[in-house]
């Protein structure tokens, strides 16, 4: 079992920085991918970065040149960098832990709530 306890969010103006933090607890494989998704009110939950454990990192068109997604694998954390916020950036942000050799096992934190005024 997989605990991840996300911190980081908050309400920011336009323009501004915030960096969430997702640490990873419990019994996990090396091998495995971590993700970041939101999810806005009335919106299907968004994947919005991907990194491998060997920091291969993907990011949906929306947040590339903007947020920067990061892991440190010794303390299984995964930080999520984002810059130049918008408006529509606005969500619960949830970090996610895939296992492919559990399974393909999925934990899912939390969710830590991002708000960007105008």
């Amino acid at each position: 079992q997989v605990q991840l306890v996300e911190s980081g969010g908050g309400l920011v103006q336009a323009g501004g920085s915030l960096r969430l933090s997702c640490a990873a607890s419990g019994s996990i494989d090396s091998f495995n991918i971590m993700r970041w998704y939101r999810q806005a009110p009335g919106k299907q939950r968004e994947l919005v970065a991907t990194i491998t454990e060997t920091g291969y990192t993907n990011y949906v068109d929306a947040v590339k040149g903007r947020f920067t997604i990061s892991r440190d694998n010794g303390k299984n954390t995964v930080i999520l960098q984002m810059n130049s916020l918008k408006p529509e950036d606005t969500a619960v942000y949830y970090c996610n832990v895939r296992e492919p050799r559990i399974g393909f096992r999925e934990s899912w934190g939390q969710g830590t709530q991002v708000t960007v005024s105008s």
